[in-house]
């Protein structure tokens, strides 16, 4: 049972744990190995999970300065998840404290006419987040092994010559993928793909509560629960996802979502643990930057002194 303190007062307990979570190397890893209703005994009331989480958004909006004000790495959070998994959730509340000015999301909804006039990976390449900022990508270019996979018919609409379209199509993307993330890597961006693990029954849970609170009726579509009916079709194109495109330069987070505060815990703990492995810091001043400062000093010395 966790205790009630600081999460970072048990830093090696709190790596350990999402350590969990990770994979890095996919070529063992089945979906089942996690359970979508864990926590860890991470089991308290909804307060002190709210307090646990608003430390790990306090840590990340310190380190998030830092990454601004560096100015030499970029990170990528994608995030990718069965319907009500609670991605936009997490969003909210785990980016929450972070400046504005140093985040970008991105939410990848059907591709318009013109993303399918390009290749699959042209709409989120034109979103990368730039040195110094954290991108967030609401679904992703992984759309194209997961969505399009489940529905093959889709390709049809993608303008790709025929006999490119072949058996091994889904093999060569996730080639691709791991091209270009490998890529980024060496670019200087650090990458992060959460999948959140949803159970079909909590799926259930939540589709309910959208059709019957008003609040959440907005959400509810039927597309949701036709796409439902195909939850074992789309929780093998994850695995297979996952274990083709883990990599220790861009690992795959599979996190248990049946909790949402333990999610979200999760994640933040994940991003705050991958930018301390950064090493972030505020640039050292140089000795023309000392000069300047020592002049502003002096100048604002002597307005003070004239008033």
């Amino acid at each position: 049972m966790w205790q009630k303190r600081g999460w970072f007062m048990s830093k090696i307990r709190t790596d350990k744990l999402i350590a969990r979570y990770v994979v890095s190397d996919g070529r063992h890893f089945r979906l089942k190995q996690i359970d979508p209703r864990g926590t860890d005994g991470f089991k308290t009331d909804k307060g002190f999970a709210e307090q646990v989480v608003q430390e790990g958004v306090s840590r990340l909006r310190d380190l998030q300065e830092k990454l601004y004000a560096q100015d030499r790495w970029g990170v990528l959070l994608i995030f990718q998840a069965m319907d009500a998994a609670g991605k936009d959730g997490v969003i909210k509340h785990v980016m929450s404290g972070i400046n504005p000015q140093g985040c970008q999301v991105f939410s990848f909804k059907q591709p318009s006419a013109q993303d399918l006039d390009h290749d699959f990976l042209w709409r989120n390449l034109v979103c990368l987040p730039e040195r110094g900022r954290i991108g967030i990508f609401n679904r992703s270019y992984y759309e194209e092994v997961l969505v399009v996979r489940v529905h093959p018919e889709l390709l049809d609409k993608q303008q790709i010559p025929r006999p490119l379209i072949t058996r091994h199509i889904w093999k060569e993307r996730f080639e691709d993928i791991n091209a270009f993330e490998r890529y980024l890597a060496r670019n200087g961006y650090t990458i992060l793909k959460f999948f959140l693990h949803l159970s079909k029954k909590e799926q259930a849970k939540r589709f309910a509560k959208r059709l019957e609170e008003p609040e959440k009726q907005w959400k509810f579509s039927l597309g949701d629960l036709r796409e439902r009916e195909r939850w074992n079709d789309y929780a093998d194109a994850y695995e297979d996802a996952i274990r083709h495109t883990a990599a220790p330069h861009a690992p795959w987070v599979v996190v248990p979502a049946d909790d949402k505060w333990f999610a979200r815990w999760v994640v933040a703990a994940t991003v705050v643990h991958a930018l301390e492995e950064l090493d972030l810091a505020f640039p050292e001043l140089t000795a023309e930057r000392r000069k300047e400062l020592e002049r502003g000093r002096r100048l604002l010395r002597r307005e003070r002194g004239s008033q």
